[in-house]
């Protein structure tokens, strides 16, 4: 399997080029040259696979030979090991609800899935060259402290995190700071998620630096991130359907960078019976706006009980693009080039049909998000984060939809007491966090500012 980017200028490279590279070096993002795609018998014949098995047999036509069958799931069992649930990512019913909890993992987050595997991968791919790598990526909360924990204390690894100042849940900024391994670096920006997300692709782009640091990503620009979140559209369809082809079902998707509803949009090309991706956005709604005008415009960032969805610029939005305008990587350049200049884009009026036939979404207020959290406890007993209670919000109009839940509710425990008057209970793994030391720097948001404190830290 090759790789290519969705700017074209790159020759193909094979996935370990892939992973490691992160970001394409022409500021694109890659794409398998193909997407493998699952006939029914096949995905009849999984239905009684554990959710490791079924890893191995998603993954293994995206890597082809470069990792063997045994190094595969050996690496796959390894990610899965610190999670608190035997089926790592359980469906379950309450209510009339169907929520796939993704937050079983050790920072109580749905990033955990794909970074436990992405921190393992790297750690192999490392090892085999003997090479060393400085991870660099921005957070909206929960994946940098999902990349801190996949990376903490590994090998020939340095991990830098920029999270946006204030903007993230007391127990999300505690979650990263407070690990104290010497190969991690948290830098708080006195910024938005976007300020930092724009300065670590400005850093990728600069391919001297780039290459002289030996640097990679962990954002869900990582190819391997979007791969491993994958598994689990396909193990909830499997546990909603019991491997029958030809039930059709709804996946609800809290979304902010659109890497995970991506990883959904993938399922579905590779044969999985979806019918909608229902895109659920908070008040930050650019990507509800764009489903239903076919128009993408950057507006102002407004901080919101669902932190990590406060984001205008959504870095997989370019991979969803790419497909959209028929693999020409031509237009995707002049879109985004659009973009840039007026911080706007338009697409066809084809294109704008055929987003709605792949996605309906739906913007869901702050007023509304706290009711649904109250609603849903008040009826099932059930507690919901404030991310996945806009899913559930969004998903009302639509039957047979699995909801994907993405945090724990103690995560963000202010919002479950506004919304219910008491806090969930707090996991064992998220005790004790708000009393621990931390360590972090506090950096303007400005990129000579971040490349600085990256040179006082680094060595090529």
């Amino acid at each position: 399997m090759k790789y290519i980017s969705t700017r074209g200028q790159v020759a193909p490279v094979n996935f370990t080029q892939a992973i490691m590279m992160g970001l394409a070096t022409d500021g694109g993002l890659l794409l398998p040259e193909q997407i493998p795609h699952i006939d029914t018998t096949t995905l009849h014949s999984w239905k009684n696979l554990n959710f490791q098995e079924l890893a191995a047999n998603i993954i293994t036509p995206y890597i082809d030979t470069e990792i063997s069958s045994l190094e595969l799931k050996t690496l796959i069992q390894s990610s899965y090991t610190k999670f608190t649930h035997p089926e790592i990512t359980p469906l379950i019913q309450t209510g009339d609800l169907k929520i796939l909890e993704l937050f079983h993992g050790p920072t109580a987050a749905f990033k955990d899935i794909a970074l436990q595997f992405l921190g393992n991968l790297f750690e192999l791919l490392l090892k085999r060259s003997g090479q060393h790598l400085n991870i660099l990526g921005a957070t909206s909360g929960d994946t940098g402290s999902a990349a801190i924990y996949g990376v903490r204390g590994k090998e020939n690894i340095n991990i830098f995190i920029l999270h946006p100042l204030g903007r993230v849940s007391p127990m999300q900024e505690r979650q990263m700071t407070t690990v104290l391994d010497p190969n991690v670096y948290n830098i708080a920006i006195r910024g938005t998620f976007d300020d930092a997300q724009k300065i670590v692709k400005t850093i990728f782009n600069d391919l001297e630096f780039k290459q002289r640091y030996h640097l990679g990503a962990i954002n869900s620009i990582n190819w391997a991130r979007v791969l491993a979140q994958i598994v689990y559209y396909f193990y909830a369809w499997i546990k909603f359907s019991n491997g029958n082809p030809d039930k059709f079902v709804n996946f609800a998707v809290p979304t902010g960078n659109f890497g995970d509803i991506f990883a959904g949009y993938i399922a579905k090309r590779m044969g999985l019976p979806i019918s909608k991706l229902i895109l659920a956005t908070n008040q930050n709604d650019i990507l509800t706006r764009f489903v239903h005008s076919g128009v993408y415009q950057i507006e102002t960032v407004r901080p919101s009980i669902s932190p990590s969805m406060d984001i205008q610029v959504a870095s997989n939005f370019e991979r969803y693009l790419y497909y959209l305008v028929g693999e020409e990587p031509k237009q995707v350049h002049n879109l985004l080039q659009e973009l840039d200049n007026t911080q706007r884009l338009q697409i066809t009026k084809a294109q704008h049909v055929q987003v709605n036939q792949e996605f309906a979404a739906v913007a869901v207020t702050e007023k509304a998000t706290l009711e649904q959290m109250k609603a849903t406890y008040e009826q099932t007993g059930y507690i919901l984060d404030p991310h996945t209670a806009v899913g559930v919000k969004a998903a009302q109009a639509y039957s047979d939809t699995i909801c994907l839940a993405t945090a724990h509710p103690a995560k963000f425990n202010t919002a479950v007491q506004q919304a219910l008057g008491r806090a969930a209970s707090i996991p064992q793994n998220l005790q004790g966090l708000l009393k621990k030391e931390t360590r972090c720097v506090t950096l303007d948001a400005d990129i000579g500012v971040i490349k600085n404190y990256l040179y006082s830290k680094l060595e090529p």
